[in-house]
């Protein structure tokens, strides 16, 4: 297949998510909940959205001319090892591969098969011709790449059975949110996306956000309550149950809004239904403080020049990578290794 070929199934494949008839749409939304509790009906709209949003066009071609597609003879095989923490989590990874004009082999996640398999037949439906170039199996073995996205623990896993191939190996990461004391309601209802859209899942959610002043605190958390039917939700409900009960017992200061526990901390990544603070007073020492986590970071969020945005660090654009680490450079130059 041409280039131009592969970047107009995608373009279509958005095409089609937008116009989705509602039966289809609803029984889609039924089949991944009830596959996964996590995945709600609003977690799968919004995976969905932010796909369909990804694959316009002008982004595809915007982010796609940076590099040299070309038709390929003899593509290289790589081996998909997809995670299950949000909605189609693995869905840049295919891309990827496709657009690259390589061979996806996949091992899905059981936890997000149902939306993964979804979308790769809605592929194959839009352009048959795809159908040789994606495959699903349960054994990763004999690929000639290899990319892997997991916990750390997992990641040694990886690096022990796929190291010697050409791999990408993704290990635990989160998200932090920095607040300059000028944010406005809107800034800290945006900022209440970042935290729990995916129920806080997310290797972009906000685990952790760096405030100037401990009274910035209940302004956030008055502004949050347009999140409270979160509590709704039965396995987040419990989470939220078990973290308080054990800074009860301990006695470990935090605050409580009936739905989210903020805690001091200088970890980075916070349980289910925990926000993690921590109070800084100067700029420059928390940006030498943060680029000293980058490796822990996906991704920082704020009002300032190189921050995503308030509300918008779930939305990442096709050439936001993961890790940043340039997935389609690494695909591309399989062929020259």
């Amino acid at each position: 297949m041409k280039p131009a070929e592969r970047i107009s199934a995608f373009v279509n494949l958005g095409k089609a998510i937008e116009t989705l008839k509602l039966e289809e749409k609803e029984e889609l939304l039924w089949r991944a909940e009830n596959n996964n509790n996590w995945f709600t009906k609003e977690s799968v709209e919004s995976a969905l959205k932010g796909i369909s949003l990804m694959l316009s066009e002008e982004k595809l071609n915007s982010w796609l001319s940076a590099y040299e597609l070309k038709e390929v003879e003899s593509p290289m095989s790589v081996g998909l090892m997809m995670a299950g923490n949000i909605p189609a989590v693995g869905f840049h990874d295919l891309m990827c591969v496709i657009l690259s004009g390589n061979e996806a082999v996949i091992k899905l996640s059981s936890s997000d098969e149902i939306m993964m398999k979804w979308i790769i037949k809605k592929l194959i439906e839009i352009e048959p011709r795809l159908e040789a170039q994606i495959r699903t199996q349960e054994m990763l073995k004999g690929m000639d790449a290899y990319i892997a996205t997991g916990s750390d623990n997992s990641s040694r896993y990886f690096n022990y059975y796929f190291g010697k191939y050409a791999h990408v190996i993704r290990q635990n990461r989160t998200s932090v949110a920095v607040l300059s004391g000028d944010e406005t309601t809107e800034d800290y209802v945006g900022l209440g996306r970042d935290i729990f859209q995916y129920y806080g899942l997310g290797c972009r959610n906000v685990s952790k956000i760096y405030v100037k002043s401990k009274a910035q605190l209940q302004d956030l958390l008055g502004a949050l309550e347009v999140y409270s039917p979160i509590a709704s939700h039965h396995k987040y409900h419990n989470n939220y149950d078990y973290n308080k009960s054990i800074y009860l017992v301990n006695l470990e200061d935090h605050l409580d809004n009936g739905f989210l526990l903020v805690k001091e901390s200088e970890d980075l990544v916070s349980p289910i239904s925990v926000l993690y603070y921590e109070v800084y007073e100067n700029e420059s020492l928390l940006a030498e403080k943060l680029a000293g986590l980058k490796s822990k970071i996906q991704c920082v969020v704020g009002g300032g020049v190189d921050q995503i945005p308030f509300g918008a660090a779930q939305s990442p654009e096709p050439w936001e990578y993961a890790d940043e680490v340039d997935t389609m450079e690494f695909l591309l130059g399989l062929s020259q290794n």
